[in-house]
């Protein structure tokens, strides 16, 4: 009988390694069935342009059917169970897929760490339908302000995701001279913590040019219907009245991976993977932001588009090989260096062959859509690839 492999996930991780799984089989050797929720790939590190102009969903949204193989049969869904006994994944319209080999590439949630009401009133920026819920909000309460009284925009978490998401709203707001106020609420002591100075302060430089207010030093510790509030214990807590909240402050394990009998983290249900991405079971394998991928001296691959497009490729081969009973490839994240938007403009720091460290203006912009296009053309076709560069 013919090896059965199955694929979770539809992000940079399964299309990925869907394609890659693809390259390296042979004819008769697997048969593979690819099963996520939604039946297009999203290009999740571009959701934000869809908070300014939800237009851009055809250019950040590429159909299963253009990637996959007409070998590959897919299914959609969202799984619910795995059995890993029998070997089976169930999705919740009851359908159950039989496998040999498992793949889970289901992504993360948003991680709101018990932050009592952040969860029931903010938005988040998980998928293209909270990017156009976010637009809605804030295209409706600008419709109601006033100079005088103008929206109160509230992003709390100033990493990737926080900064590019005030930068659309900015952007949004010139563009229609709405009457908008945004703050980027961030509990470090700086803008995309952990990372260098310099970066640090590029960023922090555009997102004041675009008038961004920056608060940070305290953490959220609360939120209601109408405003978030910043430190106390000891101290009262700052109150921060806001029309729209958006949160963006941290990833964790999907819900449906809670139940898979594997090893995982406790506290954020992510899948602890070797560095071939196999789990503490053999027939299951784990990527992108659903594991935690060993890299040797107690560090991890890190959660970001660039370590799933690279991970991908070397998971999809192994795939292919665990079928066919050869060795296992190890992999090892290799950073290329970041590029991130704030609206029309870009911060790009530490790229690979580039002479400058820190750099902005057209070669940051053009590197942020030559980066997007490339991956759009990877997986799908040259020409939809292209055709996205303009909104990118």
């Amino acid at each position: 009988m013919t090896t059965q492999v199955v694929v979770v996930g539809s992000g940079y991780a399964g299309a990925g390694t869907v394609k890659a799984f693809e390259n390296e089989i042979g004819e008769g050797e697997a048969e593979l069935t690819w099963i996520a929720e939604h039946d297009y790939h999203l290009v999740l590190h571009e959701v934000h342009r869809a908070i300014r102009n939800p237009a851009v969903e055809s250019k950040i949204t590429i159909p299963v059917e253009e990637i996959k193989s007409d070998d590959t049969d897919f299914l959609q869904g969202r799984v619910v169970g795995v059995d890993t006994d029998d070997r089976v994944v169930e999705t919740d319209d009851g359908t159950t897929v039989e496998y040999d080999y498992l793949l889970l590439g289901v992504g993360s949630t948003t991680a709101f760490f018990g932050i009592d009401g952040l969860e029931e009133n903010a938005h988040q920026l998980k998928g293209l339908d909270d990017a156009k819920a976010i637009h809605d909000d804030v295209r409706a309460a600008a419709g109601e302000a006033t100079q005088s009284d103008p929206v109160r925009v509230l992003i709390g978490g100033a990493g990737l995701s926080g900064i590019q998401t005030a930068g659309e709203i900015a952007e949004y707001r010139d563009k229609h001279r709405a009457p908008i106020d945004i703050s980027l609420v961030e509990g470090m002591d700086e803008i995309f913590p952990g990372k260098d100075p310099e970066v640090q302060g590029a960023l922090r430089k555009r997102l004041e040019e675009a008038d961004v207010e920056i608060l940070t030093g305290d953490f959220i510790s609360e939120a209601d219907e109408e405003a978030v509030y910043l430190g106390g214990g000891e101290a009262e807590a700052e109150r921060l009245p806001y029309d729209v909240l958006i949160w963006t402050g941290g990833i964790t394990g999907q819900p449906e991976v809670a139940d898979v009998d594997v090893e995982k983290d406790e506290r954020s249900n992510r899948v602890y993977a070797e560095s071939d991405f196999t789990t503490s079971d053999d027939r299951v394998f784990a990527i992108g932001d659903a594991s935690l991928i060993d890299q040797g001296d107690d560090d991890v691959a890190p959660p970001t588009a660039q370590a799933a497009w690279q991970a991908a490729e070397i998971a999809g081969e192994n795939l292919a090989r665990a079928a066919r009973g050869a060795p296992l490839q190890s992999w090892r994240y290799e950073n290329k260096g970041t590029v991130i938007s704030v609206g029309e403009e870009a911060v790009a720091h530490d790229v690979m062959g580039m002479p400058i460290a820190t750099f902005g203006g057209t070669p940051a912009k053009l590197l942020k859509k030559a980066i997007a296009t490339r991956w759009i053309a990877k997986v799908s076709s040259t020409g939809r690839g292209l055709s996205a560069f303009g909104d990118m």
